[in-house]
């Protein structure tokens, strides 16, 4: 029985070691990767990346461009199954750059804009469900159905289409969960994250067409667009993590293009809606 014991003791133990040689490689390897990782991309790639929105096909459509700095870090989780860290960065697989896709900016607008038109008073009205919540006609003339939504009519794709943007840093941000009991951290996780200071570009455009539906007035429905952008740059914050303050955002500038007005560069909101308005006035509105 005793050597039995022992035997065991000594397998738990080789075990211990195993896995601590384990840990030591991969922190090792980590820590050679973040050292290697935390850099500035070459930001001669980013023009070729960036939309044109140079010559617009209609005079109906507008094109929005907003140049943001970081002011917390920005993170969306990597979907590549193998990777060094638990929790990578979002990154295109053609040029390893890490990037916010379209489908993600055209979700949290949606949602800025929800919150916009009372999403936080039904929420609190109706214990933080959805339910009996509808889209008014404005949003779903910019945003469309959602898969799913209103199943007894037809479908209608909204007047915006998103682009992705692309961020030229990678730093890193720990967070050390700890004990309630001892009151001393457990197990750092590592996060690769966009840092504060990196900046990005939310590029969109809006295309209406002929006897859409729902149809409305840009002239009422684009005031109400570049607010929630505002919101959500600098308020709600556009990382995974907003809720710890991650993806928060100063804005540097905006720019509008027009087919016939030319383009305007602002850096306040409300200036370059005085500017758009006047080409709407001159017969852009759709």
């Amino acid at each position: 029985m005793e050597a039995e014991i022992e035997r065991l003791e000594a397998e738990r133990a080789n075990d211990r070691h195993r896995k601590r040689q384990a840990e030591d490689k991969k922190g090792s390897l980590r820590q050679a990767y973040m050292d290697k990782a935390a850099f500035r991309f070459p930001i001669e790639i980013y023009p070729c990346l960036q939309p044109n929105f140079s010559t617009l096909l209609s005079e109906r459509w507008l094109a929005f461009q907003v140049d943001f700095e970081l002011l917390t870090p920005w993170y969306s989780k990597d979907d590549r199954t193998f990777h060094l860290l638990d929790n990578p960065v979002r990154k295109d697989r053609l040029f390893g750059v890490p990037f916010m896709a379209a489908s993600s900016w055209k979700g949290m607008l949606r949602w800025a804009c929800r919150m916009q038109a009372g999403l936080r008073e039904h929420l609190e009205a109706h214990h933080g469900k959805m339910d009996g919540w509808h889209d008014p006609d404005w949003i779903l003339h910019l945003f469309g159905h959602e898969k799913g939504e209103e199943e007894h009519e037809k479908l209608h794709q909204g007047a915006l289409a998103f682009y992705p943007t692309w961020f030229n840093k990678i730093g890193f941000e720990v967070i050390n969960p700890h004990s309630r009991e001892r009151r001393a951290g457990t197990q750092p996780i590592y996060y690769e994250v966009v840092p504060p200071g990196a900046r990005g570009t939310l590029s969109l455009l809006y295309a209406p067409w002929p006897e859409m539906k729902p149809a409305a007035n840009a002239q009422d429905v684009i005031p109400k667009l570049l607010e929630a952008v505002e919101a959500l740059l600098t308020t709600y914050g556009i990382s995974a993590k907003r809720t710890v303050g991650w993806g928060t955002a100063r804005i540097l500038k905006w720019r509008a293009f027009h087919k016939t007005g030319g383009q305007a560069e602002k850096e306040k909101r409300e200036d370059l809606w005085q500017e758009v308005k006047r080409w709407l006035s001159a017969g852009g509105t759709p």
